[in-house]
């Protein structure tokens, strides 16, 4: 297992995460760790494509550079979390997240991305 990966196996286990992805601002998958069934490449193109509308809002809105995005579906939450300007953290979350603590826990895996990166 790589260091990526022991770091999103470690923000799962801590919060109850349903998976998460480490992925390239051109939506190419760098690590994963994800349940069965759920395709890396599709997480990784679809989270760089609402990645770049996601900046394009917060830049034209006057709003900042874009820190987060949360995507809340009926089933529960995807949050997307830029890592430095070369990678994006997509989580996967059920509706029985609490997101204090998520996104907590988020922001301590970002860090140590973003040292790797």
């Amino acid at each position: 297992m790589d260091r990526y990966s022991q770091i999103l196996q470690e923000l799962i286990k801590n919060t109850g995460l349903e998976g998460a992805s480490l992925v390239s601002a051109d939506g190419l998958p760098i690590s994963s760790v994800l349940k069965p069934g759920m395709e890396e490449e599709r997480i990784a193109a679809m989270s760089a494509a609402i990645l770049s509308l996601g900046e394009r809002v917060s830049e034209e809105l006057a709003k900042g550079t874009l820190e987060q995005i949360t995507v809340k579906g009926h089933d529960g939450y995807v949050i997307l979390s830029g890592v430095g300007t070369e990678a994006v953290m997509v989580v996967l979350a059920d509706n029985n997240a609490k997101l204090g603590l998520l996104l907590m826990e988020i922001k301590k895996a970002q860090e140590k991305l973003r040292t790797l990166l």
